[in-house]
Formats: structure tokens, sequence, C-alpha cells
């Protein structure tokens, strides 16, 4: 009754969500590449290096996923050279840079929309021993088909935010049943693995082990790319440099705000704007009008296309996954979704670059990161624009001190390495259980 409920339900948000991304995709090409891998329907060849035991899919919805699946994927491919390991994520840049950080995948997917005819289709192609989720994404139809296909499921990096166990916990009665079909959960923390089990999970499956980012950010700052962009982006050492990452709404303008104070004292600083969501660059852009600093602004892309920067001191970045290698850029960071209550974002990312990163109350959806930041003074907690731009005039008049409270940060991540060969444990117990696969 429970899944004829949802699949009733999803039915309904079909008919009305249907025709909204049917336009999307017929006027702006968004969703064009994945639209029809999204029901299973692939060429041959995407199949065809499928060989060798045990076969593992890991999923990952998007980048942030995808560089905490890598180093779990490195481990496994370690273990079982003669294995096959499958990865698919849900968005197109997900996919993007899949392809590009993971080379140890046999073929590279877009997650089956959670319909049972497509995921048994693509059930049939795939034929995995053990499905692997990255984070948390339950899907109940494709848990329920593993579930009568025999096929194992390890959660691995599990975390369920505050915005998100409301949600859970509400329909606790729902989830818990979809749980049942799930072998083992890897989690972050202790507050995830108590989450998980307010939602129903039951707590022998529950292991707390640790976030597999560390491993992928701890080893992915490449000082030749760094210095390549520099030189692409006419920086030099003597520059003061903000990078702000993963902007939302409302913050850009307190950004500039903080970038008009401290250019009276830092004449050539230049600002990074990165928004979470490129199809707000536009928006952008106007309010640089509004606030009378669109002369001084371009866009990262013409930089890439060989258009000088000639002075210019804002940079807005309309192109993805660049925000990592920027940080390398940076001599202080704002880690945006802060200031506005939009749960924050991943401020570790800055961290192996040895930046000191700043960020607003509003980091719910990452207070492990936060507090272990804060608490080695590589991470600084603001409340406003004045706040911010005096914490920033700080760290650029104080480069010993930056210095110092950057390698703190650093050692933060190397304090927390090995997640990903425990999470790698963790799906060998269960490959383990099925022997016939190995």
């Amino acid at each position: 009754m429970r899944y004829f409920l949802y699949n009733l339900v999803l039915g309904a948000a079909a008919i009305i969500l249907v025709p909204y991304y049917g336009f999307r995709l017929a006027f702006t090409g968004k969703y064009k590449r994945s639209a029809g891998a999204k029901l299973g329907f692939y060429s041959p060849e995407t199949f065809r290096n499928l060989n060798g035991t045990p076969r593992i899919w890991v999923h990952a919805v998007s980048v942030g996923e995808v560089s905490a699946a890598k180093p779990i994927i490195e481990e496994l491919r370690a273990r079982y050279p003669e294995g096959c390991i499958i990865l698919s994520t849900s968005t197109e840049t997900g996919h993007d840079t899949a392809k590009r950080l993971v080379g140890g995948a046999a073929a590279h997917l877009y997650y089956p929309l959670d319909i049972p005819w497509v995921i048994d289709r693509i059930m049939g192609k795939v034929v995995p021993d053990v499905f692997v989720p990255v984070e948390t994404e339950i899907w109940p139809n494709f848990i329920h088909i593993c579930r009568k296909l025999k096929v194992k499921v390890v959660m691995v990096n599990g975390r369920i935010s505050p915005r998100s166990f409301a949600g859970y916990k509400a329909t606790r009665f729902f989830w818990a049943k979809v749980l049942e079909s799930v072998d083992s959960i890897g989690v972050i923390s202790t507050t995830d693995a108590e989450r998980f089990e307010a939602i129903g999970a039951q707590s022998h499956k529950i292991s707390i082990i640790g976030n597999a980012k560390y491993d992928s950010l701890d080893t992915g700052a490449d000082e030749i790319r760094l210095q390549e962009l520099m030189r692409l982006l006419a920086l030099s050492d003597e520059v003061p440099v903000l990078v702000a990452g993963s902007t939302h709404e409302g913050e850009e303008k307190i950004l500039f705000d903080v970038f008009k104070i401290l250019k009276k004292e830092f004449p050539d600083l230049v600002l990074f704007i990165v928004p979470r969501h490129i199809e707000r660059v536009g928006a952008i852009r106007h309010l640089l009008i509004e606030e009378g600093l669109d002369r001084e602004a371009i866009c990262f892309t013409e930089l890439v296309k060989g258009k000088n920067r000639d002075g210019r001191q804002v940079v807005i970045v309309d192109a993805m996954g660049i925000l990592f290698a920027l940080y390398g850029c940076a001599d202080a960071v704002y880690c945006g979704g802060s200031l506005v209550p939009r749960g924050g974002q991943n401020a570790l990312e800055a961290a192996a670059w040895g930046k000191v990163v700043f960020f607003g109350p509003h980091m719910e959806d990452f207070i492990s990161e936060r507090d272990q930041l804060v608490a080695a003074g590589a991470g600084i907690t603001v409340t406003c624009a004045k706040d911010l731009a005096v914490g920033i005039n700080a760290m650029f008049s104080k480069p010993e001190e930056r210095r110092l409270r950057g390698e703190a940060g650093k050692g933060v991540l190397q304090k927390n390495r090995g997640a990903s060969l425990r999470y790698a444990d963790l799906i060998s117990s269960v490959l383990l259980s099925c022997q016939p696969c190995l």
C-alpha cells in the first residue's frame, strides 16, 4: 500500500512537472543530454565495458557527491582490480565532473527516474551486485527493486540536513519501511546516525565512519593548475583576492558593499563572485549596474576566450567546475549560503588550500565542518557586511597570521583522513555476504 500511494503521488507530480521540464528542454536545451538516459535509453556501446565481478554501482548526485565518491572508488578499484564499477550522477554538471575526475569507472550513467519500468530497464543492463548511494539518496522504487533483485544496498557518506530531517521525520512511517531494504548505512557523524535512526533505520545497520570528502580535498590542491589559473586571471602575490564561493540571492549585495569598504584600503583588491546557481549570472550583472560597479566587472568565460581583465576588479564566474581551483588564488574566502538562511556550503574546499574561511550564522548543513574550522582558527563567523569587511581587512593586513590559520585548517583535513578506506571496508563486508558475486 505504501508503494502504491507513493507511485500515485509520483504520477500526479509527473502530470504537473512534465510540461514544465518539456518546455525547458525545448526552449533552453536544459536537460537535453540527460533526458533520454534518465528514462533508460542508451546506446549499446555504453555498456560494452561492463565486465568482471563484483559489479559495484556507485551513485553520486552532483559535483559535491562526486568528490566524496572519488576516493571510495579509487579504494574499491585497488581492492577489486578485476571488478566492474559503474558511476551514475543526476545532474549534467555532476556527469561532466565524474567523467573528468573519476577514471576508474567502466561506465558513467545518469541515474534513472524513480519509475519502476525505467528502473527495470536499466537494471537489466547493469545487473549490479551492490548499489552504493553517496550521501542521502533514498529513492523508494529503486531501493525496493534492488531488494526484489537481491542487489545489496550500502549507503556511504550518509548525512541528513536539518531541513531534510524535518520532512523525513514527519513521514517516518513510510521511510522506515524503505530503509528496511538498505543493508548498511555509513554516516558522517553521530548527529547523522541519530537522524537516520529517528526516521526508522535500524540501529545495527548504522556505522559512524566520517566524511570521505576529506580524502579527496586533501590531495586535490594542484599547484600547477593554480599557476596556470593565476596567469589567466592576471593575478600576482601582491594583489589581494577575495573569493566568494557558492553565493545565493541576497549575498552579492552584501559582498559588493564589503568590496567598496575594502577597496578604500586595498585599491587593487579583486573580488570573485561564484554563484551557487549559474543561471543567476544575469541577475548579478543587473545588480552590478545598480551598485555602479558594472564598469569594473568581467565574466570568467570572457577571460577564458582571451579577453584581458584590464584592471577590472570584479569577476563573475559563469562556468562550472572552477570554484575549487579558484580558492587557491584567494587571500580570503567567503562561504556562500551562510549570511542568508540557505544552510551554508562546504568550507573544507577552501581549507584544503590553506585559506581562512569566513561564513555567516547559517551553516546548519555543515555544522561539523564549521565547528572544526572555527576551533582551529581557520574559520571565522560573521553576522553582517561590516563584520565581514573588518575580518577580511585583518587577514589582508596580517599575512603571517593568515598563513598560520590556513595551515591549521589544512591540519583539520589531514586529521580526518581515512574515511574512504573505512567505507570501502563496509562495502567489502556486504559483498562478502553474497559470495557468489565474488
